[in-house]
Order: structure tokens, then C-alpha cells, then sequence
């Protein structure tokens, strides 16, 4: 059966001399895979889209096994994230998170929209830290964690300053700080911005300014939550943060 698919390239695999195995993220059945022969030589129409970060269109032979890419029609190819190591590396690692947080064939309209608008804001120069806190911030639903972000995972209170407890999972106020030795202390604006990454709609994203320190408060317990509860290690995160470094230290 022939299909046509909107999507966005997320992993590739060298198949012999000439093909690849490209996995795409499709608005109509979610993560699937499909065989671009011939892909690998530059004179192949199927070389540019089958490229990781592609958006577009691609028509899809599916039988019992894997399928055949036919035809592939580019929308975008989010040039300006190739040509900079820096944005590569964040986008590697949110097409490798989703990658490794979802099924095959399970789809989902709204993750694809989260993925297409993260990456399209890495390309367009938007601050990439901040991207892929909210990123990181959405996808744990998808991952089937729920942290309490509105009120005090202990008491209810709404109206406190407040740190986040992994033992909990969730907020915690300063009245009961005492019930959990090891929370994590937080600026009262880092836990605005997790609530607000949390919850906000990622396409109503404006121009955010964050010092330095609390992109840092930030990093350190989305990290430690991700460690935590989401069972994945991600080679395309230590790479990250191991950019990240030497950013800081240029």
C-alpha cells in the first residue's frame, strides 16, 4: 500500500554501499521506518530528504516488512542547525529522546507539532537551552511522569516558595521542607519557569531572557528528573553536555 507522510526525519542507518534505513516522525502514524535506496549517493533524489532533521513530505511503499521510500518532497531542510555543531548537538539529542520514548506506529498530531517547533526555533536562533528545557518539560507525559507543578506535592499549598522533591515528585513548600532532608533547593524564578515550560503552549514562545545561574538550576533538576525516573541514557545527552562545557569555558 502506498502512503503519503508528513514528517521529519529523526534517525538514519547506512544499509550496504548505497542505501538507508531513515526513521521518520509522521503527523498521521507517528514514529515509522522506511528503506531510501540509493540514498547515500549524492546524485540520488532521495539524498537530501533521507538527510536527520528533514521536514517533508514522503510517499512510502508499506508491505509485511520494513517499507520502501518511493518518493520524498522537502519542506524544510533546517539548513542553518547542520551548519552550526552547537544546534546540531541540541537537536540530536530531541530527536533522540523522542526517538527513545516512543512506539512505532502510535500516533500522535501533538508530539509531532512539539517536535517540528522545537527544532524549527534551534534553527531560527532561538536561545537552545531554553528550547530544550520546555521540550524535555513536555515530553514527560509522554514518558508517563507527571510531576505536581501547581501546589505542594505534601500539603496542597499554593502560595509559598517552594523547592522540588524527586522523593515526592513534585513541588514541595518551605513548611514542609522538613519532610524530605534531600529536596533540591530552587530560586523562586526557576520554579516559575518550570511551571511555565510545563504547561504553556511551546508555539506562543516569545523572546525569554534567563541568567546564567538559573539556566543552570534548570539543567541540574530536569537532569536529575530525567535520571531519576525516565530510565533512559542517552549517548546524545552526554555529548551534549559535554559541548555545553566547553561553551562555558570558550
Amino acid at each position: 500500500m502506498l502512503q503519503k507522510y508528513e514528517g521529519i526525519v529523526i534517525r538514519t542507518t547506512d544499509y550496504g554501499e548505497s542505501h538507508k534505513i531513515v526513521v521518520i516522525y509522521t503527523r498521521e502514524a507517528g514514529k515509522i521506518a522506511g528503506m531510501a535506496r540509493g540514498a547515500k549517493k549524492p546524485s540520488s533524489r532521495l539524498a537530501g530528504a533521507s538527510q536527520l532533521f528533514t521536514y517533508g513530505f514522503f510517499l512510502i511503499q508499506s508491505g509485511r516488512g520494513l517499507g520502501t521510500i518511493q518518493q520524498a518532497e522537502m519542506i524544510a531542510s533546517l539548513r542553518a542547525i547542520r551548519e552550526d555543531i552547537f544546534k546540531t548537538a541540541y537537536a540530536a539529542y530531541i530527536v533522540d529522546l523522542l526517538d527513545k520514548s516512543t512506539d512505532e506506529k502510535e500516533s500522535n498530531p501533538f508530539l509531532f507539532e512539539l517536535l517540528s517547533q522545537t527544532l524549527q526555533y534551534i534553527n531560527e536562533g532561538h536561545d537552545p537551552d531554553i528550547v530544550t528545557h520546555i521540550f524535555e518539560m513536555k515530553m514527560l507525559s509522554v514518558l508517563g511522569l507527571y510531576p505536581e507543578m501547581q501546589k505542594c506535592v505534601i500539603c496542597g499549598n499554593t502560595e509559598a516558595e517552594f523547592g522540588f522533591s524527586i522523593k515526592e515528585n513534585g513541588l514541595i513548600c518551605h513548611q514542609c521542607f522538613d519532610k524530605d532532608p534531600h529536596f533540591m533547593p530552587l530560586s523562586q524564578r526557576a520554579v516559575k519557569l518550570l511551571r511555565l515550560f510545563y504547561f504553556f503552549d511551546i508555539q506562543r514562545l516569545g523572546t525569554i531572557s534567563v541568567k546564567p545561574e538559573t539556566k543552570k538550576e534548570l539543567k541540574n533538576i530536569i537532569s536529575l528528573y530525567y535520571d531519576e525516573f525516565s530510565g533512559l541514557q542517552l549517548k546524545s545527552k552526554r555529548f551534549l553536555d559535554q559541548l555545553d562545557n566547553l561553551k562555558g569555558k570558550l
